[in-house]
């Protein structure tokens, strides 16, 4: 726990268009260590998903990597080409379609996507896409590969699963093709599952089912899970770190604890204050952010959420873009409330 698996530094992804630069990620940093549980939350369009597909090298063109680190520690096998002295090794650095990238993604890094249904094959069976998968990275036999897959599906609770293995994606309902496309990310076992959205797709009641079944899974696979979602309901389940992003920035992050129970941020206080409670009163409407987040083209000088803020500060807000910057023990908070425009 000393050394953190993944260390993402002011990373920046840019789509360039003729229309203009689209800073889709513009100066994200945070880490995640060993067994841990870092959740992503932020209203669409903030940059969770692109800060992963950059982790993953999958970024789709135009959009491309404009600067930062992704210093990544591999667990299963040395011998990757660049490893610093620390064993850590720059994702930034590799070819998206090159050997090392490909041999990364699946074994070491495993994704969970938005939407399974668009991302299994309808001409192939579960089993095969399950296969190819698992060979893809362990030299086994297809018999053996065939034992894995089914032994992966059972852990996550798909019923019958040899019979289940012979089934196309579209014979699955929304639970069970979301059991085995996380089926699918467990197979090589990797070190770092990342989890983009798992629950959007599929009703309340099979939510809470798959959240269990991720917790249960991290908890006995000891793996760390990067939980990208807009639901604070979710990531207050299921994580110990929380970033919160807005415009492609980091607004604030620390321990999930101390992010619910303290937040030093305008927007992660706004984000929390407009959550239904027990303890809401009845018949009053919840507070609401006003506005709406910038067009990508047109986005403010200064700190991203100052034109929504209620606390702001002109002059500064305006003018300045505030850096993250740690608050007391474990926080981070990038606000010009909590640190002076001189120290920019």
């Amino acid at each position: 726990m000393n050394q953190p698996l993944l260390s993402v530094r002011n990373l920046k992804t840019y789509f360039h268009l003729d229309e203009g630069v689209v800073k889709a990620v513009d100066g994200v940093t945070f880490d995640v260590f060993p067994g841990q549980v870092v959740g992503i939350v932020g209203e669409s369009g903030c940059g969770k998903s692109v800060t992963i597909k950059s982790v993953l090298r999958i970024v789709p063109p135009p959009g491309r990597l404009d600067g930062g680190e992704m210093l990544y520690r591999p667990q299963k096998q040395a011998g990757y080409e660049g490893l610093r002295p620390d064993g850590a090794i720059d994702l930034a650095t590799l070819d998206e379609r090159g050997k090392q990238m490909r041999a990364l993604r699946g074994s070491e890094i495993a994704l969970i996507p938005q939407e399974p249904m668009a991302s299994f094959s309808p001409v192939h069976t579960i089993g095969n896409q399950l296969i190819e998968a698992i060979r893809l990275h362990q030299p086994i036999s297809k018999q053996d590969a065939w034992q894995l897959a089914v032994e992966r599906m059972h852990e996550v609770g798909v019923p019958s699963p040899e019979q289940r293995m012979n089934a196309y994606s579209w014979e699955l309902s929304g639970g069970l093709r979301q059991r085995a496309m996380i089926a699918m990310a467990l197979s090589c076992s990797p070190s770092l599952l990342i989890a983009d959205e798992p629950t959007t797709a599929i009703d309340v009641t099979t939510q809470a089912q798959v959240l269990t079944l991720l917790k249960g899974l991290q908890a006995s696979h000891q793996m760390a899970i990067i939980f990208i979602t807009h639901d604070l309901g979710v990531i207050a389940q299921m994580a110990d770190w929380v970033v919160v992003m807005y415009l492609g920035r980091v607004m604030e992050q620390g321990p999930a604890d101390d992010i619910f129970h303290n937040p030093q941020h305008p927007y992660t206080r706004a984000l929390l204050e407009s959550i239904p409670t027990v303890h809401s009163a009845s018949r009053t409407f919840l507070p609401t952010i006003a506005g709406s987040i910038p067009h990508p083209f047109n986005r403010p000088p200064g700190c991203p959420y100052y034109p929504r803020c209620v606390e702001f500060m002109a002059g500064a807000c305006d003018q300045r873009t505030p850096a993250l910057q740690p608050i007391g023990q474990r926080q981070f908070v990038s606000c010009f409330l909590h640190h002076d425009v001189a120290d920019e």
